[in-house]
């Protein structure tokens, strides 16, 4: 009598007792065949169109291929869902990569139930939802930390503009000094060491502040003869917006991502809690490197100043890692994605499996990596977006013709 309950019980399992390599695997098969058509379209739609877009055009067209992608992933989940059930495997097979324990007996079940099936579904659902929302937000957080920095600065920016062009001379090396002693008064940032270790650490502190804004923007705009007037500002807000359509979808390789972690969420590992540190480690990396960039502009400054000659910054590929700026962007992408993928990991736990489900693991570890998903919303969307898109101004030359 117990036996056949318990062989009820597996034909019917939950993913709480399904393999993680059978989850991974029908994951992963769905999403190959969803990203095959999803990209059919794509080009096809490129090849008719052939008029330009603006930045926030193309993200909503992200948006819109997200939304294509798991209509495609829910019709293959449904159609082929009675077919899958279907398929058998050997008992012993279900004791490796369980998310949670469970002792199976000889005989043959489902390769994956059909309840697994109708949850897999909701999980691509919400993660995929998920994404955009916390992308979306992120992006706003950071349009209204700029804002807060440019009604910070107007004050000094506008006391700076009058029309003589010695005052605005004056005005900038004033401005020029603050910064230079701001960034290379210290030990901490002239030895190449103990800078690394000085921007790691004043990546927490204030935000960019006027004195590397407006120094910044004067060498943005000598370096592309623009004149004076140039709304430096919303060049930067664009920039943004350009950046944000490439960082808003979910590209080939994230999904890979998304297959392994299922993989990998085995009972006992821990796997939701020490992945976590993936994209934190990744964004204090990303924020110490924009804040070295910055230390760099400004130790360059000073070698080169001599009397009351303003020399301006010079914002160039070399600069980066390997020359490419873009891969900021890259990275920034991923952090984005993995930390939105495990906060909507955690609210698909909870609303299909209640807060004691075997998935959560322990509630410290779910606390923990909780917390550590919101200090990273908030340092990304208060730090880094806007640092970035202040330091990355060499990547987009177009953007500047089009302003």
């Amino acid at each position: 009598m117990a036996g056949e309950e318990s062989h009820s019980s597996l034909q019917g399992g939950s993913l709480e007792i399904t393999p993680t390599w059978a989850f991974a695997l029908v994951c992963g098969a769905f999403i190959l065949v969803s990203l095959l058509l999803e990209r059919a379209i794509h080009y096809t739609g490129k090849w008719v169109r052939k008029r330009p877009e603006k930045s926030l055009d193309k993200a909503l067209d992200k948006v819109k291929e997200e939304l294509m992608l798991l209509g495609f992933l829910s019709l293959l989940l449904n159609v082929l869902q009675p077919s899958i059930a279907k398929i058998c495997v050997p008992r012993s097979y279900i004791n490796h990569f369980l998310p949670c324990k469970i002792n199976a007996t000889a005989g043959k079940i489902p390769f994956i139930s059909a309840e697994s099936i109708h949850e897999l579904h909701i999980f691509i659902f919400v993660l995929a939802i998920g994404h955009v929302v916390y992308s979306c937000f992120t992006l706003l957080l950071a349009r209204l930390q700029l804002l807060k920095m440019w009604f910070d600065i107007l004050p000094r920016f506008m006391h700076g503009m009058p029309g003589r062009r010695g005052h605005r001379l004056w005005f900038a090396r004033i401005h020029q000094n603050t910064f230079l002693r701001k960034h290379t008064s210290s030990i901490w940032n002239t030895s190449s060491t103990l800078s690394w270790i000085s921007c790691f650490f004043g990546q927490f502190g204030s935000g960019v502040t006027f004195t590397e804004y407006n120094t910044l923007r004067q060498g943005f705009i000598h370096n592309h003869r623009l004149a004076n007037t140039f709304d430096f500002h919303k060049y930067i807000l664009r920039v943004l917006e350009d950046d944000f359509k490439k960082v808003v979808g979910i590209s080939s390789l994230l999904w890979v991502f998304v297959v392994i972690f299922v993989l990998l969420n085995v009972n006992g590992w821990y796997t939701y809690f020490w992945i976590g540190f993936i994209p934190l480690v990744l964004l204090l990396v990303v924020g110490a490197k924009l804040k070295h960039v910055i230390l760099t502009l400004a130790v360059e400054i000073a070698e080169e100043q001599s009397g009351v000659r303003c020399v301006v910054v010079n914002l160039r590929n070399n600069l980066f890692w390997f020359k490419k700026p873009q891969i900021m962007l890259y990275l920034i992408h991923f952090i984005l994605f993995q930390n939105a993928f495990e906060l909507a990991f955690f609210v698909w736990v909870w609303t299909s499996f209640g807060f004691g489900s075997c998935f959560r693991n322990k509630l410290s570890f779910v606390v923990a990596r909780l917390v550590i998903g919101f200090l990273m919303l908030g340092l990304s969307s208060y730090r880094t977006l806007p640092l970035y898109a202040l330091v990355s101004q060499v990547y987009h030359p177009t953007l500047t013709r089009n302003n």
